[in-house]
């Protein structure tokens, strides 16, 4: 919807490809500046490439073809004082924030006691202490402005299932719903809103490699935890977008403390 955003700034992470450029662009598209943050690097144990600096210059140009502004830095979530210089400079650039979409993530697969200390902790850093520190790092601008705001944190399916397979992942996941739960009990009392959104799997290029094998052999047993009930086989980044746009927006404005599924009707199973 034109102009529902007018006004307003919105802080992606995780901006640089993916459902993160999809909300920097719908959001923008609405009428929002947007401030990008993406860590444009390799995760160390992930199966699919990084997001790169011409990533997330692509994402700075089709916001900016939608006529907004748009401050994009390169900052790792999993890193408080980076994340905070990047949300400090993109304040004081375009002169406010109200809407904070933590979307940065990574995904590897594996059997839940073979995992790696190395996969269980870049997962946690980047995934439940990376949604903290954006939180941390944002909140105290939007209590001090004193207009409310929104917070949207990209949960999954596995946030609300123990997908096999993916249990670093689900851990955090579920992690964020607690917290998210959290901070809008505290948060509601100055109307700023906090709602996770919760994906099946969607079309953004991190594909998890190692998870297919795994599906594969145990296809009789736990391969049917992951099908979903429509026919489309993934969703697209626009397809979150649309869900953040709403969580976003002042219609949403007595919704708070949700878990919004966008599954396929995968979580109905």
């Amino acid at each position: 919807m034109a102009g529902r955003m007018a006004g307003k700034v919105a802080l992606i992470t995780g901006a640089a490809r993916g459902q993160g450029r999809a909300h920097a662009v719908r959001l923008a598209s609405e009428g929002a500046d947007v401030i990008a943050v993406d860590v444009c690097a390799q995760p160390v144990t992930t199966h699919y490439a990084g997001a790169t600096a011409d990533d997330l210059a692509e994402t700075v140009r089709l916001v900016e073809a939608q006529d907004r502004r748009v401050v994009a830095r390169q900052a790792d979530v999993a890193d408080f004082a980076g994340l905070s210089a990047a949300v400090s400079e993109g304040v004081a650039e375009l002169g406010r924030l109200d809407v904070v979409v933590a979307n940065a993530g990574i995904c590897s697969a594996g059997n839940s006691w073979e995992i790696t200390l190395e996969q269980w902790n870049e997962t946690v850093a980047v995934n439940l202490t990376g949604v903290f520190h954006t939180c941390k790092a944002t909140i105290p601008t939007l209590l001090e402005q004193g207009t409310g705001g929104s917070i949207v944190i990209t949960s999954s399916v596995a946030g609300l299932r123990g997908l096999p397979f993916l249990s670093a992942y689900a851990a955090t996941k579920h992690g964020v719903v607690g917290y998210a739960k959290s901070l809008a009990n505290e948060l509601a009392q100055h109307r700023i809103r906090v709602n996770t959104v919760h994906p099946h799997g969607v079309a953004t290029g991190m594909t998890v490699d190692d998870l297919g094998p795994l599906i594969a052999a145990h296809a009789q047993t736990l391969a049917p935890i992951f099908m979903q009930a429509l026919p489309d086989q993934v969703s697209e980044p626009e397809d979150i977008a649309n869900a953040v746009a709403f969580l976003a927006s002042d219609e949403a404005r007595h919704v708070t403390g949700i878990q919004l599924p966008v599954d396929l009707g995968t979580l109905i199973r």
